[in-house]
């Protein structure tokens, strides 16, 4: 390690140790430290737990999709953030299972009395407790995802009794919050990478910024990386599958990477549309959904709409079989697809 981070892994260790948060271990398990730095420019120290996440039977607790996490919003005016302080380390680990989290430093062998970043179980973990905590209010006031708490409302009052009901589960449970990561009573608010007030959902400008500035692919490891990106934010992308389709063809195996105007198009055209996507109206169960089909011979597509509005884009393309399928055995597998999403 450069002497700066051997500085802050000296800090970190004993911050770590004077909240009680680790202890000296003499465990033969033993992960290795390394640092990455933050966007603001500081030092956050990460624990390879690749080895022990291998022998980890993994926990299958499920997270929600996007979409059906944003489609119980409805007709909210008033909104709240709450997050987390220090999300992880709010649990305790097992005692048996403490010894499993020990990483080695330069300056001795600990492990962890909470639960650590990185432990591939740790994020299912959570929001298992969070749901179960929240469980009667998931969905009339509060959506989460993780550690970052959602509470919206229509009215000033409801707000402020939902608000009410929220701390008082937080008081109950002895989980904590961070100041500086929550805002309170907002028309609009910015929430896992979108922008949700109750005009609908739109994709956070923060996002579009880094859109506009994405260099061009210069390997399929890079071309993942963006449709990784892009992927999060299809539902805002007309014909995403097909825009996506030269891309997509680039990361297989035995695909030879030569960049070319068909793939500088595709990559163009989908940060057009992740730059100017539209807002996406939020859906109102009380009222009639019309949806639209259309096919190619690249993809099947489909828009969701409600009093003219769009709801969500959605898009595929077409299974190996499905490239023999005559025009209206292709509409009728849009259909159907619609109707799954």
């Amino acid at each position: 390690m450069a002497p700066t981070e051997l500085k802050e892994l000296k800090e970190q260790l004993k911050d770590l140790l004077d909240k009680g948060f680790i202890r000296p271990s003499i465990s033969p398990w033993g992960a290795p430290v390394l640092f990455v730095r933050k966007k603001d420019g500081s030092l956050r120290m990460c624990i390879d737990y690749r080895q022990l996440n291998k022998v980890t039977i993994k926990n299958k607790y499920p997270f929600l999709r996007l979409d059906n996490l944003f489609d119980q919003l409805q007709g909210p005016s008033y909104f709240s953030k709450i997050g987390l302080r220090l999300g992880y380390h709010q649990l305790r680990v097992r005692g048996d299972d403490i010894p499993k989290t020990a990483f080695q430093t330069r300056y001795g062998y600990y492990e962890f009395l909470v639960m650590s970043f990185g432990v591939t179980n740790t994020p299912t973990t959570f929001m298992d407790l969070m749901n179960k905590v929240f469980r009667q209010y998931l969905d009339m006031f509060v959506i989460m995802f993780i550690d970052d708490i959602l509470i919206y409302s229509r009215s000033e009052n409801d707000h402020m009794d939902h608000l009410r009901i929220v701390l008082q589960v937080f008081n109950d449970h002895q989980l904590f919050a961070k100041f500086s990561k929550c805002e309170f009573w907002l028309r609009y608010v910015a929430f896992i990478g979108h922008i949700v007030s109750n005009k609908g959902i739109e994709v956070d400008p923060e996002k579009t910024d880094a859109v506009k500035s994405w260099p061009r692919p210069l390997t399929p490891s890079d071309i993942r990386s963006f449709l990784g990106f892009a992927d999060y934010y299809r539902r805002f992308v007309e014909e995403f599958s097909s825009i996506a389709s030269p891309l997509t063809a680039l990361t297989q195996k035995k695909a030879k990477f030569e960049w070319s105007e068909t793939f500088e198009k595709s990559f163009q055209e989908l940060k057009y549309r992740l730059t100017f996507a539209p807002v996406l109206t939020l859906p109102e169960s009380t009222y009639c959904f019309v949806f639209y089909c259309d096919v190619s011979r690249v993809g099947l597509g489909c828009v969701l709409m409600q009093h003219g509005k769009v709801i969500a884009y959605a898009s595929r393309q077409l299974k190996v079989c499905e490239k023999n399928y005559p025009t209206h055995d292709l509409k009728l597998a849009a259909v159907v697809f619609a109707l799954k999403i």
